[in-house]
């Protein structure tokens, strides 16, 4: 069983054992009705099924997945970031994205770790872009307010890596800039090439300062920066460079780093998936706060 096969029992159980086994007739079904050709499955599913390919002579991205309000509001966040940096939502349907698909996609990992502060610059550029979207009137989009409740409740981690993500958090609240509209998750296999241009995939979509969305950058990728030798030089210098380029303090960063470090290793808890890596993410950010 692979990871993503994995991720989908955990999380649905009986019902994500169903829908693995429908996956081949369903995309047979969606391929028809779309008028795609060429589907072949990406690298490195996680939680969602996804397959490039091509509708007529346009490269496609075709996603789908059980989660489907988080599908959509996917689709509403691509559609807010419209000319800031972002792939287009082509068709929509429960459970089903049909996407742009960035040509050639490469990514920022593929900058690791001999380019690390080219990888950085285009990070800045494309966050720097995504953030003069508007928040719309109506949305659903969470603020990181509410994600980060999730750190109040009693989990297996150790008590002071909660108490420090905590006390934490709450200074960062207290002191929290001008919110916008942040993608949420913008590592490096979420901002790819297309041309000579680079655009986000996957948002997840929320509402908070600019500060909070360095932070996944700065720990991935995975498993890659964790299996580096000189992994605590290498989040020094992404902090040091984003402070630069971004000017915000690096403090603040450093803080984001932990706190969204410790709320990863929680939701993995929360979706019964695999947590060692995330432990030693969190070790690293302490030994990186402890030094500053």
């Amino acid at each position: 069983m692979n990871t993503f096969q994995s991720n989908i029992i955990s999380i649905y159980g009986e019902k994500g054992e169903a829908w693995l086994n429908e996956l081949p007739q369903l995309v047979l079904a969606i391929s028809s009705r779309l008028g795609l050709r060429d589907l072949k499955e990406v690298t490195n599913l996680t939680y969602n099924y996804v397959l490039s390919g091509f509708q007529g002579d346009n490269p496609i991205i075709l996603k789908l997945g059980l989660d489907h309000e988080l599908l959509t509001r996917e689709a509403f966040a691509l559609k807010c970031f419209k000319g800031v940096g972002a792939v287009k939502v082509l068709a929509e349907d429960d459970g089903i994205l049909l996407l742009e698909r960035a040509v050639p996609g490469t990514s920022p990992k593929s900058y690791f770790p001999t380019n690390e502060n080219e990888s950085i610059e285009i990070a800045c550029r494309v966050m720097k872009n995504l953030h003069q979207a508007n928040i719309p009137r109506t949305h659903n989009f969470p603020h990181i307010t509410d994600w980060l409740t999730a750190l109040d409740k009693d989990w297996a981690i150790p008590a002071a890596y909660l108490k420090k993500a905590r006390k934490l958090r709450d200074q960062l609240l207290k002191t929290t800039g001008p919110d916008v509209l942040l993608h949420g998750d913008l590592h490096h296999d979420n901002i790819l090439q297309n041309g000579d241009d680079w655009l986000v995939i996957d948002p997840k979509g929320a509402i908070g300062e600019p500060s909070y969305e360095l932070a996944a950058f700065i720990r991935n990728p995975m498993p890659e920066l964790l299996n580096h030798a000189d992994v605590p030089n290498i989040i020094h210098n992404r902090v040091t460079h984003f402070a630069k380029i971004m000017e915000l303090p690096s403090q603040r960063i450093f803080d984001w780093c932990f706190v969204q470090a410790v709320l990863s290793w929680v939701w993995a808890l929360e979706d019964g998936c695999d947590t060692g890596y995330r432990e030693r993410r969190s070790e690293e950010h302490t030994s990186e706060l402890q030094s500053h």
